[in-house]
């Protein structure tokens, strides 16, 4: 495996998220964008949501189609990508259109493209670095996994949804479990 460019691309209120140390994560948490592409998606992770903060939601690494790969947070921070894990896991999304436009229609639910290889290849080399650099990073979950909440469908109030699905059905677990070295955690199991 090739060593990994990783382009750093901080967000405007990086500066303002909360510090950590190297030594907190233990976990790895795998997103989608659910958008079309990569300026979209930076965008998106650009809007302020916490007023007080004055920060927003976002992963620390983004791994685009072609395996370009960027820092959008520091892993000294805590970036705001999943309610209850943030201070332990760095997130890392995958460009991928996942549901969009449809997040919340019942009847358009179903992902359709595929992760490419190079996505794969960029990010089981960027999983090396983490586990290099991050000596207690043991985990790894799907955003799915973490976040259970749902939400009414926008078709059928009477449809209760899932927030999140990412990184969804078509993302390549057996293998990145098989040759990244880490485990998959299991919610509420005491890990």
């Amino acid at each position: 495996m090739s060593e990994l460019a990783i382009q750093d691309w901080p967000l405007p209120y990086e500066a303002r998220l909360d510090a950590r140390a190297r030594g907190t994560v233990d976990l790895v948490v795998m997103h989608c964008t659910e958008l079309p592409d990569l300026a979209i998606a930076r965008e998106y992770g650009e809007r302020v949501r916490y007023e007080v903060s004055q920060t927003g939601n976002s992963g620390h690494y983004y791994v685009d189609r072609d395996g370009s790969t960027f820092r959008f947070v520091a892993d000294t921070r805590v970036a705001h990508h999943t309610a209850g894990f943030n201070p332990r896991s760095i997130g890392i999304e995958m460009v991928n259109l996942g549901r969009y436009p449809d997040w919340t229609d019942s009847r358009r639910q179903a992902f359709t493209e595929p992760y490419t290889a190079a996505q794969i290849d960029a990010l089981l080399a960027l999983l090396a670095r983490l586990r290099a650099d991050h000596p207690n990073l043991r985990w790894i979950a799907g955003h799915d996994e973490l976040d259970r909440r749902t939400e009414p469908a926008s078709d059928d109030p009477a449809i209760q949804l899932p927030r999140r699905v990412d990184p969804g059905p078509l993302f390549p677990w057996p293998r990145v479990l098989a040759e990244s070295g880490l485990r998959k955690l299991v919610p509420d199991s005491g890990d």
